[in-house]
């Protein structure tokens, strides 16, 4: 269901009145500061400043009635402000733009259901469809309801009980309801609450709601008993257009035509204030870029906060969209940080060369991992390779053929028994047991893990900050959309299996 929002639009308007426009501010340069060096940078990062920032993202979700800071809401239009004023509090160092975007966001939702009359926990799915049935079947789906033949004929007019897993939740419910199901129910994959996620944007798939893998398997092992379980539910959710902005913040300082790129995203979803995801990150570079305006660097630095990531990546591919090729050009290596403090969490490094994963980057992907790979052995720590998808900020810049790496924790992913090893934490479960749910919040950050990467990071921007002296050069053949000859191993928007694979299956 579709509704305005006269707040929302008051606030965004009230956003763009303190700022004068959405045109870069424009402030006197000032000269004299040294050069960036990469112990004292690294050495500036403290976790009381990664941390007070994330406090400061929670009680801005918590100051708002929906307690979370999605795109456009108050919640969200209160952190670009924050992230505003942080920067401008440098002085001069930063040109700062607020870059206007809107799109249909999940405000609100509402989920119950009941199996033989039993409340069962229930959660729904972002951009999932409204609807309320009584009094019917719960028929199971084979496997895990990828595949056409897993769904059988007896759906028609049911509801679908289907495990997550392997595929996207629009594949499973496309398929379920082209077999006459009235809506399907997803059980989690491991025993970390309930199955959640979005599909995508605004669609006509059959309504869908989320169960825990326990009732799940509960339902499906009475059903292969032969009993018959009836059920009941109530999905509903507020979806409207909403307006929000990116917030992009470059050094004056620095070669403009070898830029280095540094991005999170700064929204959460709709269940609660979203610290971890992406909080961590958003303060990540928010901490760097305070500490680096007391250098300067040869090279020009740039940060992005992006809005709507949790709608499909949308306020980076808007922002790459817009910017022209030759300007895209400029960039000489994109660094993601998307969930860096994740409370079973493993250091993952985006796996630029494909060595862990057989799928590559654009030239210059695979520096940017060995140069991560070498501060986490200087260190004396363990690293894990992380699969190099497209699937959060950083992919509409491989679509651009813009080099990428990045540093991650993990999501929804299930840690292993080798990676307790190296790491420590709980095998069988996720990474980030408070995935997309109202418990991310400051209390639940990994605060070892938190710092690791803070000081990873500001290690890269000393590093490529000073010089790209032994970093591929970029060349207008091998730049702007140059995907269509590219070999097998390397990555291309086609290999994307979904828009944003954290949470679409």
């Amino acid at each position: 269901m579709k509704v305005t929002s006269s707040t929302v639009a008051f606030t965004a308007a009230s956003l763009l009145a303190a700022t004068g426009s959405a045109e870069p501010i424009k402030r006197t340069s000032k000269c004299g500061l040294p050069l960036v060096q990469d112990k004292a940078l690294v050495d500036s990062i403290l976790l009381e400043d990664l941390l007070g920032c994330a406090q400061d993202l929670e009680d801005i979700a918590y100051s708002t009635s929906r307690r979370n800071r999605v795109h456009g809401s108050e919640g969200h239009l209160n952190s670009v402000k924050y992230f505003q004023e942080q920067l401008a509090s440098l002085g001069d160092y930063y040109n700062v733009e607020l870059q206007e975007f809107t799109t249909e966001v999940t405000l609100q939702s509402q989920a119950a259901l009941t199996i033989n009359g039993e409340t069962v926990e229930a959660g729904g799915f972002s951009f999932g469809n409204n609807g309320t049935w009584t009094d019917v079947p719960l028929v199971p789906v084979a496997n895990i309801g990828c595949f056409a033949e897993d769904h059988p004929d007896t759906l028609s007019g049911a509801v679908a009980l289907i495990a997550r897993g392997d595929c996207t939740f629009v594949q499973k419910i496309t398929l379920a309801g082209e077999k006459g199901a009235i809506g399907a129910i997803i059980y989690n994959n491991a025993e970390v609450g309930l199955a959640a996620g979005t599909l995508g944007g605004v669609n006509d798939l059959i309504p869908v709601g989320g169960i825990s893998r326990a009732d799940g398997l509960r339902y499906l092992e009475q059903i292969e008993g032969g009993a018959t379980l009836s059920s009941a539910g109530e999905f509903w959710q507020y979806i409207a257009n909403t307006t929000s902005y990116n917030v992009v913040a470059s050094s004056k300082y620095g070669d403009a035509n070898n830029v280095l790129f540094l991005g999170a995203h700064s929204d959460s979803v709709e269940a609660g204030p979203g610290i971890n995801d992406n909080g961590s990150g958003s303060c990540g570079i928010l901490t760097i870029a305070k500490a680096l305006a007391k250098w300067r660097t040869n090279n020009q630095v740039r940060f992005a906060w992006w809005t709507a990531e949790e709608e499909g990546l949308l306020g980076a591919e808007h922002y790459v969209n817009n910017t022209a090729p030759s300007e895209l050009d400029k960039v000489r290596l994109y660094l993601n940080f998307d969930m860096i403090a994740s409370p079973n969490y493993v250091l993952g490094i985006y796996d630029g060369d494909g060595s862990t994963f057989n799928l590559s980057g654009p030239t210059g992907s695979a520096e940017a991992e060995k140069l991560f790979e070498d501060y986490y052995a200087s260190q004396g720590l363990p690293f894990v390779g992380s699969e190099f998808n497209g699937r959060s900020d950083y992919g509409p810049f491989l679509d651009a053929g813009v080099p990428c790496g990045g540093l991650e924790t993990g999501a929804d992913g299930i840690k292993t028994e080798a990676e307790v090893s190296a790491f420590g934490g709980t095998a069988g479960i996720f990474y980030d047991p408070n995935y997309h749910s109202p418990a991310d919040n400051v209390t639940n950050l990994n605060l070892e893990a938190f710092g690791t990467i803070g000081k990873a990071m500001a290690h890269a921007v000393a590093t490529w900050g000073t010089t790209w002296e032994g970093f591929p050069t970029r060349n207008a053949t091998s730049l702007t959309r140059r995907f269509a000859g590219a070999a097998p191993k390397k990555y291309t928007p086609h290999m994307k299996t979904s828009r944003h694979g954290k949470k679409t299956y």
